[in-house]
């Protein structure tokens, strides 16, 4: 009996120790505004490596806004989604060149119907490294012919949207992004 509870135990333990080495060491974030955030949210929980994903705001100067508030387009905050995301399983850039593939990045304070700053194009980088990234991209697509409205700026606070009924809207309701859709441009 002695025998076969350590045996049990040693068995526990290492299962355990295999579980945690087989996690994610370490996670990262990004955030992209693209127009209605349901559209980027589709695209980017699809995408390997992907994690998690949340839809809020940022870019703006009111502290915990609502999503009603945001919709007036005083607020300053842009639609934006949250990724985390394993370095180990992709990186900032695929998933940045998929921002820039799943909306288009050329239009004003707008994406498709949905008009305003609070719709703007816009990846708000956590880092420097990201920013450079963010950057070299938007060369690029200028290179191929694109007038590039996005912008590129650091990140401020993000807001998570409160009400559950936001987050996973597509997955949600079964159907697909109204003013998203992909488009190779690199």
């Amino acid at each position: 009996m002695k025998n076969w509870i350590i045996t049990t135990l040693a068995l526990m333990l290492s299962i355990g120790a295999f579980a945690q080495n087989n996690k994610p060491k370490t996670m990262e974030r990004a955030l992209f505004a693209s127009g209605c955030y349901w559209g980027t949210e589709y695209y980017m929980q699809k995408a390997d490596g992907v994690i998690s994903t949340t839809v809020g705001y940022t870019g703006g100067h009111v502290e915990n806004p609502s999503y009603r508030e945001v919709c007036t387009g005083t607020t300053g905050h842009a639609e934006t989604v949250e990724v985390v995301y394993d370095p180990s399983k992709t990186d900032f850039e695929t998933l940045a060149r998929l921002f820039f593939e799943t909306h288009d990045p050329t239009q004003v304070n707008g994406q498709g119907p949905d008009i305003g700053t609070q719709y703007r194009s816009g990846l708000f980088y956590l880092n420097d490294e990201q920013k450079q990234i963010a950057e070299k991209l938007v060369k690029e697509l200028e290179a191929n012919g694109y007038k590039v409205a996005t912008e590129i700026t650091k990140a401020g606070e993000f807001y998570p949207e409160k009400d559950d009924h936001h987050q996973d809207y597509y997955d949600k309701k079964g159907t697909t992004p109204y003013c998203h859709a992909y488009k190779k441009r690199f």
